[in-house]
């Protein structure tokens, strides 16, 4: 996300470098840059100009700190103003002095709002650890109650639905009756969208409104669709006095414009972004995590919450502890690798890292999902012995035959298995005792599972079994 914005921003400070004192030619030509760079990614002309006018009256003339170079101290001033602009701090999710809790989701169609529903309803259940229903008060589009039903399934959370038949409204006041009848905590209203904003929309989300006299009222937008989706959050607000947003989609949006105007449009908080596909692909908005991912800075903290929900301390210790001992078995890899893939994509999570994502050789980086499952189906097809201890293997040219037939794969896909375990545990070996350069380790291991047909692709001959 945001990749072209902070490649301009970056090309801005860059020219900065080496200078010991701003002077207003070295911060008019920034600016030019910067505010260049925040209409070329979407950003409203008036929210940038704003923007700039607030950089200029920082920066012109100022001291350079002690430890900082002039390309620093404009970056910490961008970076705060930045910050300030998509609201300061984050605005937590509301929660109701009694039970339940009531979220209506609106938006227009296509914005991705009964993915969001699931994905926020999954994130109050793992994260908050609360009991949440799922309303289908959608009646208009083809299978959308059946869509939330499958996500619901799919998450572990209740759906209440009446089917098409019954008013939205109604839906909504039988739903709160059943939340507090079953001892949920907090209710998600999927309410029906539009392809424009239109009167009946309206009127049909008032009507909800006034009976379920929601705690929260979230607009879902589509971050790719830029200017537009600031233009639909302003007409939103208008009308319903919006609580806050969850912006969808936000991974695919190089650009960036949505996210940086719809506070300063607004006045509405972003609470949630979407960044994946995968339903726990749902992040509470910090704004000062997203300036310092646009401004290449890394998100180390969201990295470090992303590995406390997805790895097991214990687990870890017990990984350190074998690494030490050169006991990593293919158990192991497998496992590690299996736990990766929970995180998220490789590319996005190498973009958290300061620096990392500035690697040519990491770029575009991502975990192949056909060549993981392909490794565990090689690995599954080993024997218990095999798996902890991969020598076995590694000295009979039988058991590689066995393993490969077994699997669906050839010997070649086995050995180069091998060969990438190998390195892995090498790598391993090198993170465990801080070696010199972890940003080589780092690039080795995110080029072993790249796509785009790589150690796991070509051709297979015969069937393979699934």
């Amino acid at each position: 996300m945001f990749d072209t914005l902070t490649t301009r921003l970056q090309g801005a400070f860059q020219k900065l470098r080496g200078k010991g004192r701003l002077s207003e030619d070295d911060v008019k030509d920034a600016l030019r840059e910067i505010r260049r760079a925040l209409l070329e990614a979407d950003v409203n002309h008036v929210v940038a100009k704003d923007f700039i006018d607030r950089i200029r009256e920082r920066a012109v003339g100022q001291e350079i700190l002690q430890s900082l170079s002039a390309a620093q101290q404009v970056i910490k001033i961008v970076n705060d103003e930045m910050t300030e602009l998509m609201g300061g701090e984050q605005v937590k999710i509301a929660h109701a002095a009694k039970p339940p809790t009531v979220i209506m989701l609106a938006g227009l169609q296509g914005a991705g709002k009964t993915t969001a529903a699931a994905k926020l309803a999954l994130h109050l259940k793992n994260t908050e650890h609360r009991h949440p229903l799922l309303v289908a008060a959608d009646i208009y589009r083809p299978a959308a109650i059946k869509q939330l039903q499958v996500l619901g399934g799919q998450i572990g959370v209740s759906v209440f639905s009446l089917g098409d038949q019954v008013s939205p409204q109604d839906i909504a006041r039988q739903a709160m009756d059943e939340a507090r009848r079953g001892g949920f905590d907090y209710v998600l209203i999927d309410t029906a969208g539009r392809l424009h904003i239109d009167e009946a929309l309206m009127h049909e989300l008032l009507d909800i409104q006034r009976v379920a006299e929601p705690d929260e009222i979230l607009l879902v937008v589509d971050a790719m669709t830029g200017q537009d989706a600031v233009n639909v959050a302003q007409h939103f607000h208008e009308q319903l006095s919006l609580t806050g947003l969850i912006m969808t989609k936000l991974d695919g949006d190089t650009r960036g414009g949505a996210a940086l105007s719809v506070r300063h449009v607004t006045g509405c908080p972003i609470k949630f972004v979407g960044t994946g596909e995968k339903p726990e692909a749902l992040e509470p908005f910090y704004p000062d995590r997203m300036a310092s991912r646009i401004l290449g800075m890394g998100d180390v903290m969201t990295l470090i919450e992303r590995a406390q929900a997805t790895i097991d301390e214990k687990d870890a210790r017990e990984l350190e502890a074998k690494i030490r001992r050169n006991e990593f078995t293919l158990e192991d890899f497998l496992s590690q690798l299996q736990q990766v893939r929970k995180l998220g994509p490789l590319d996005q999570l190498l973009g958290m890292i300061p620096g990392m994502g500035k690697m040519k050789q990491l770029q575009g980086a991502s975990v192949d999902e056909g060549q993981i499952k392909k490794i565990e189906a090689i690995i599954y097809s080993m024997s218990l012995a095999e798996r902890r201890n991969p020598d076995l293997v590694m000295k009979s040219s039988s058991r590689r035959q066995r393993i490969a037939k077994g699997s669906g794969m050839e010997v070649r896909d086995v050995n180069q298995l091998l060969r990438k375990f190998d390195e892995m545990r090498k790598l391993m070996k090198q993170f465990s005792s801080l070696g010199k350069n972890p940003s080589r380790a780092l690039g080795g291991l995110a080029g072993q599972f790249k796509g785009g047909g790589s150690s796991y692709g070509g051709s297979r001959k015969g069937k393979r079994r699934h």
